[in-house]
């Protein structure tokens, strides 16, 4: 049995790094265009917000001995399956994020064409609105409870799960807007297919981590003790898939570019294809 402990914590660090490297495509490619065209500031705004709450939840899972000692009384005695690289992972994720977030919001300061989508939608705010109110109602909750068994009644866990179900409610809907835009355009130029790609490989490993976990323990509270993190994987790749159908399918024509043999290419990705729109101007 010896090999499970390695073999979770090889696929930790692996669906770790997948992760991280998925939040790289497509501020090196707004970059590269100097441009967001064909995207929204929504998608890495309330990223940002996710990854900072999951953060949160996972440093104290990790790291607080009154929550892990609450955790316990509510799981038969175990231990919360956070590890280290997921909160290696989410403090990496908020800072790109935030990286992302300012190429729409001060654009001038990266020497970026104006275009749409630099303004945060209703949407978006409200939603961030309703997940700050959200953990501060079961904050106020918890304050003004009783003490009580951390196994029956409100406790500082409670907040815990408040913050990491904002993490939750974001995954749920973060890729909406962009989704949509792509649906508006008719294509998915300037949304980078590699993101895609590497999250749905890293949502694919953390769930398999916290099967694997799961196992050891012998109990499946290693899931349903942390949903987040299980609805995380899952919720992405699902995403991912509809991306993928979008990318790959529905909107595979408009992606299209030529190679140097005259030859369509689908391969060359959306900065083969801005590179061949501005050789078109200039002839």
């Amino acid at each position: 049995m010896a090999f499970l402990p390695v073999l979770s914590a090889l696929v930790g660090w692996v669906y770790t790094v997948c992760w991280s490297a998925s939040f790289y495509p497509q501020p090196l490619l707004n970059f590269s265009r100097r441009s967001t065209s064909g995207t929204t500031v929504d998608f890495p705004l309330i990223n940002a917000l996710g990854f900072a709450a999951y953060f949160a939840s996972n440093v104290a899972f990790y790291c607080s001995p009154v929550v892990r000692a609450q955790y316990a009384a509510r799981n038969r005695d175990l231990t919360p399956t956070v590890q280290f690289n997921d909160i290696t992972f989410a403090l990496h994720a908020l800072v790109l994020s935030l990286v992302t977030a300012s190429q729409y919001l001060v654009r001038r300061a990266w020497g970026f064409s104006p275009s749409t989508g630099t303004r945060p939608s209703r949407f978006a705010l409200g939603l961030a609105a309703g997940c700050v109110l959200g953990v501060l109602a079961t904050y106020l909750i918890v304050a003004a409870s009783p003490p009580a068994d951390p196994a029956v009644g409100w406790c500082e866990l409670d907040v815990v799960y408040a913050v990491g179900y904002v993490k939750l409610v974001v995954t749920l809907v973060k890729y909406t807007p962009q989704i949509v835009a792509n649906w508006r355009n008719k294509s998915t130029h300037g949304w980078s297919i590699w993101q895609v790609l590497l999250d749905l490989a890293g949502g694919l490993l953390s769930v398999a981590q916290q099967a694997i976990d799961s196992w050891l323990q012998r109990d499946w509270s290693g899931v349903t003790g942390n949903p987040v993190k299980f609805a995380l994987g899952n919720a992405s790749m699902v995403y991912d898939s509809v991306f993928m159908w979008q990318h790959y399918v529905l909107y595979r024509a408009a992606g299209r570019v030529k190679g140097r043999g005259g030859e369509e290419d689908p391969l060359l990705g959306d900065e083969a294809g801005e590179e061949d729109g501005r050789r078109r101007r200039l002839d």
